[in-house]
């Protein structure tokens, strides 16, 4: 550490497990972000008497729609020229190199295609399982900043999506990449993240709150997609078309989140003005 800079050089692979397969600080974070979720999740059901054995095949769902639509939302919203003529690579963590294919692991997850995941896994439990929709995502949004955290502070590790330039004598220098103070924003997602949770656990202990479906659900979108918005401003763009936006695709990716969080956290009120103007 000098004059506030934090050179970090840290390696990302904890050991080789063979000589073609690490294990990353990554992956272990965002398996440990799937389990911190499971846990809170598993606290809720217990508290209102749900049967804890539906969580099993809950977290299968979340799982795969998080990983699918993640690996989907990277290759469709910022690649999609690369991948629609090398589309193995969409769904199989490898990589053409001269001809021939080596394990890299998956080199882009998307937050934004997460989400839409996450969502299309939950409607769909919900339509089979018969659990009311709005009861659980209102329950499953309260954790899900706790998995956005370990996979931000993953990010950190793999010295990825970091931030611009600080200018300035304070900031963390990659020194994978090149020797510039930069914004930690994958820090300040974090951060913005564990806020968020604490915000939303609150809101689920008010009984009030907690009885008006969907306003959790709509609070955690409204909230988690402003703070990744406006962090965003202090973020390198990903790829290079993004360079000719007024903002970026990660900005433009949440604005609809953002619209829809406040249609959930207005919803209530909107539908009792109606009510009372109703002949």
């Amino acid at each position: 550490m000098k004059d506030h800079i934090l050179y970090w050089n840290f390696d990302p692979v904890i050991f080789w497990i063979t000589d073609s397969f690490p294990l990353k600080y990554y992956g272990l974070l965002f398996v440990t972000g799937l389990m911190l979720g499971y846990v809170v999740v598993r606290s809720i059901y217990r508290k209102e008497g749900v049967p804890v054995s539906q969580l099993d095949t809950l977290l299968t769902y979340i799982v795969i729609g998080t990983v699918a639509g993640a690996r989907l939302g990277h290759c469709l919203f910022y690649d999609p020229g690369y991948y629609l003529q090398h589309p193995l690579e969409i769904v199989l963590p490898i990589q053409e190199v001269e001809g021939s294919y080596r394990f890299v692991g998956y080199q882009g997850l998307a937050s934004h295609g997460g989400a839409i995941g996450v969502l299309l896994a939950l409607i769909y439990y919900h339509r089979k399982y018969k659990v009311p929709l709005l009861w659980l995502l209102d329950r499953i949004a309260i954790a899900i900043p706790l998995t956005g955290t370990c996979i931000r502070l993953g990010n950190f590790m793999n010295s990825e999506i970091y931030g611009k330039p600080t200018h300035s004598n304070w900031g963390v220098v990659f020194m994978r990449d090149d020797l510039i103070p930069r914004h930690p924003t994958q820090l300040y997602e974090a951060t913005a993240y564990i806020a968020i949770f604490i915000l939303l656990e609150l809101c689920y202990r008010n009984k009030k709150l907690r009885q008006q479906g969907g306003f959790i659900f709509g609070l955690f979108l409204m909230t988690l997609f402003s703070a990744r918005f406006l962090i965003e401003f202090f973020k390198e763009n990903q790829v290079g078309f993004e360079d000719a936006m007024i903002i970026n695709m990660g900005q433009v990716l949440s604005i609809p989140f953002i619209l829809l969080g406040i249609f959930f956290v207005l919803k209530h009120k909107i539908l009792q003005t109606k009510t009372v103007h109703t002949p």
